[in-house]
């Protein structure tokens, strides 16, 4: 996030492991980010309205499967189309050799 711009998305890859060389999660948080001035004049943020979700794969990333989604599209309503891009950003993230 920058100073410009509050919105911001956080992505976490985790795996694959000793344990299961096919599993793979993505961590996907989405937050907004506040600036204050405290008495010193210190510049203090903090994420507001944090949401996280977490995209499982067993097959090494090619494909992916969510819990729970939210309007992510701004169409108002928690469809499909919200859960495809929750997943394609999985999908695309866990391609990223070096983030």
């Amino acid at each position: 996030m920058s100073y410009f711009n509050r919105r911001g998305i956080f992505l976490q890859k985790l795996g694959p492991t000793v344990v299961d060389p096919d599993e793979v999660l993505v961590s996907m948080q989405f937050a907004l980010k506040e600036s204050a001035e405290d008495e010193e004049g210190a510049i203090t943020e903090k994420l507001l309205d944090s949401t996280i979700f977490i995209a499982s794969s067993t097959d090494g990333g090619q494909s992916f499967s969510i819990g729970n989604a939210k309007d992510v599209d701004g169409d108002g309503d928690i469809d499909n189309d919200d859960r495809a891009r929750l997943l394609a950003l999985a999908k695309a993230y866990a391609n990223i050799v070096r983030p």
